[in-house]
Order: C-alpha cells, then sequence, then structure tokens
C-alpha cells in the first residue's frame, strides 16, 4: 500500500513538473525603423496548460532599468496586440507611427503557472522572458530633382541619398506602388535616374525612388498633368418620360476636385445646378460624375451635354448627344411589318380577282373546239357513205 502510495506520489510530482514547462518556438527579432514607419514583434510559446503570454517595454540599464507592461490600445492607441491561445501560444505586438521615444528593448514574457499574476505569492516558476530591440532613426536626406512636375510633355526624375550611414544593396522606382522592373539596379549607388520621354494622363501619378538599405528608404516625386475626361458613351438614348443617364470618367493624376455638367442649345451652354430642380440630378465622385435626366422631353432634353473636370492643374471636357424616342417608338417596326402584310395580301387578292375571268374564257375556247372537229368529221363520213352506194 506505501509503495503505491509512493508511486502516486511520484507521477504527481511529475506531472506537476510537467505542468509548469514552458518554452519558447519562436522568438522576437530586433528591428531598425525610420520615424512613421510601422513595426511589429512576433513571439511563440509552448506549454501544458498553454502559457499566458505578456509584452513589456524596457527602459534603462540594470541595476537601474523600468518596466512598463504594454497594452492593446496603449499610447495614444498606436500599439495593438494580437494573441490567439489554442494548439500554443502566439502573441504579435504592432507599433505605427514610429517616435524616436519608441527606441528600446520589448520583452515577450511566458509563463503557465497558477499563480504566476498573484501579487502575494511568488511563482514557483518565474516568467520566461525572450528580448528584441526596436531602433528608431531619423529618415535620410534624399534630394529630388524635380521635386515635382507639373503639365510637362517629358521629364528626368532623379534622387540622391545624402549624408547616410546606411548600406546600399541596389536601387529601383516604383509608379502608383507598382514596381518598375525596367529601373531595377543591383549597383550600391547613392543616385539614380528615370527618364520619362512621353507624359500623358496614364503616366501621371506618384514615382518613388526606392534604395534597398536596411530599412528601405524612398522619396516620391509626383507627375501632375489635366484631367483625362472622357464620356463613358458619346451618344445616349432615351425614352419620353423615361430616365436619361450620361456618364463621364476621368483619369490622370491628381483627379478632378470639381465637376460641372452644361446643355448646349443652338451654340449656347447652360450650367446644370445640382439640386434646383427635380429634373435634373448630379452624383459626382473624384473619378465619375454621373447626371440623370427625370422626366424625358422630346422638345426640352433633346441636345448635347457637356461634362467638365477640374484639378489644380486645369479643366477638361467632353460631351454626349442625348436622344429621346417617343413611347410609341417601339410600335413602329411592328406597325410597318403589320402594313407590309395587308399590301401584300391587298395585291394577291386583286391579282387574283383579275385572272380569274380570263381563264374561265380561254377554258370555253378549248371547250368548243372539239365540237366543231367532230361535226366536220361526221360530215365526211357522210360523204363517203353516199360515194359508196352510188
Amino acid at each position: 500500500m506505501k509503495f503505491l502510495w509512493a508511486v502516486s506520489v511520484l507521477l504527481l510530482s511529475c506531472w506537476r513538473a510537467n505542468a509548469s514547462t514552458a518554452g519558447f518556438i519562436k522568438s522576437p527579432l530586433s528591428r531598425m525603423k525610420l520615424i512613421n514607419d510601422n513595426a511589429e514583434l512576433h513571439c511563440e510559446v509552448i506549454g501544458t496548460p498553454i502559457p499566458e503570454v505578456q509584452w513589456w517595454f524596457i527602459e534603462g540599464e540594470e541595476p537601474n532599468e523600468t518596466s512598463t507592461q504594454l497594452f492593446d490600445g496603449a499610447r495614444d492607441d498606436r500599439v495593438q496586440i494580437n494573441a490567439t491561445y489554442i494548439a500554443h501560444a502566439t502573441s504579435t505586438i504592432h507599433l505605427t507611427s514610429l517616435t524616436l521615444d519608441d527606441s528600446g528593448t520589448y520583452e515577450c514574457r511566458a509563463s503557465n503557472d497558477p499563480d504566476r499574476n498573484e501579487l502575494r505569492k511568488t511563482p514557483k516558476i518565474k516568467w520566461i522572458r525572450s528580448q528584441a530591440n526596436i531602433i528608431v532613426i531619423e529618415n535620410p536626406v534624399i534630394i529630388t530633382e524635380p521635386p515635382e512636375v507639373v503639365n510637362q510633355t517629358s521629364a528626368v526624375l532623379s534622387c540622391n541619398l545624402t549624408d547616410s550611414s546606411l548600406q546600399i544593396k541596389g536601387s529601383y522606382w516604383m509608379h502608383n506602388g507598382k514596381i518598375l522592373e525596367d529601373s531595377k539596379s543591383s549597383n550600391a549607388n547613392p543616385y539614380t535616374v528615370l527618364k520619362l520621354d512621353k507624359i500623358t494622363h496614364s503616366s501621371g501619378g506618384k514615382y518613388e525612388c526606392v534604395f534597398m538599405t536596411d530599412p528601405v528608404v524612398q522619396k516620391t516625386i509626383e507627375v501632375k498633368t489635366l484631367p483625362h475626361v472622357a464620356a463613358y458613351k458619346h451618344s445616349e438614348h432615351g425614352n419620353e418620360k423615361d430616365k436619361g443617364v450620361m456618364v463621364c470618367v476621368s483619369h490622370g493624376y491628381p483627379l478632378p476636385i470639381d465637376w460641372t455638367w452644361m446643355k448646349e442649345q443652338d451654340k449656347v451652354q447652360t450650367p446644370i445646378v445640382n439640386g434646383t430642380s427635380d429634373k435634373y440630378e448630379i452624383k459626382s465622385t473624384p473619378n465619375k460624375t454621373t447626371l440623370i435626366v427625370n422626366d424625358l422631353s422630346i422638345e426640352q432634353d433633346i441636345g448635347d451635354y457637356i461634362c467638365s473636370g477640374t484639378n489644380e492643374i486645369g479643366m477638361s471636357t467632353d460631351r454626349i448627344h442625348l436622344r429621346v424616342r417617343s413611347r410609341l417608338a417601339a410600335l413602329w417596326p411592328f406597325l410597318g411589318i403589320v402594313a407590309e402584310v395587308i399590301i401584300l395580301v391587298t395585291i394577291i387578292l386583286i391579282y387574283e380577282k383579275r385572272r380569274k375571268p380570263d381563264e374561265i374564257t380561254d377554258d370555253d375556247d378549248s371547250g368548243s373546239a372539239p365540237l366543231k372537229s367532230n361535226s366536220t368529221a361526221n360530215h365526211k363520213d357522210k360523204n363517203v357513205r353516199q360515194r359508196n352506194s352510188n
């Protein structure tokens, strides 16, 4: 009996020892970031039961260092912490809009001791810890030439990375967030150039020179053009009493900040103001404008409508011709077919009516001919018989 009791105590002790074991399977890695960048640290811990994970910020050096626990929403909501406890514990801390004060040591702590958060008791197993540093540095100076391009037909863009101790592994250019493959270079050159031989509305936008350093540094040059306004359809149709819808879209950079519509009649353009009456309704976004004409009228609404988009560079226009059809317009093809059928039937009846008397005359003539022929033959037979009798 004592032996069984001893075995039970031993097994319970082993279970307790196993239950209190926690260990890192992924530790956070140090990061170097620029001011206003975002940073992310991640750690994963195993143990039975699944350990709790906390994040702490360490300031100073021993023995004068201080620790501050970080919670979701700390630092004016710039700290976000996501954690999961399924097969094992995982936790990620996100820091946004970094400042120089965010530089320091960040510690991932984990423990599955039942008394880990009890202030009156000392945990049997202390919190295990893994640290990583986040270093926030000033943005290196990049001199761009020109600072921006405004309504030009061609341009040469250049960037010069100056006063930087960061190691350069290459560079490339981006246009509106997309890498320009032809611009990639593996040269450790702090100077890079991009030529724009022909600037159109499709080539306008934000160009970024990117230097492959750690962390990556980049600078933006804006290429601005007139808005390219185009009608979705240059000819629109509508039925009387229905709604007429006309759409214009814009491409280029920057997009229009103002849209206007005008109706042209006898070479006189009249502005259309949204909300002044129930006749017109205008809906606009930076890249699209829609004009809705209610209760279409053949007498009033047929004509040309002009859409105009304006950005900080200038204005561009396009026009749409609106045609209004009668509500009976859809019946005309059917009525035309019916009229053709009536005319065709009338012609057939007239033709048949005129043709019947001629056919009757012809039949009478053909029927009398055999009678005449038979009479002549009988007469000849009589003459032959008379000769024979003589």
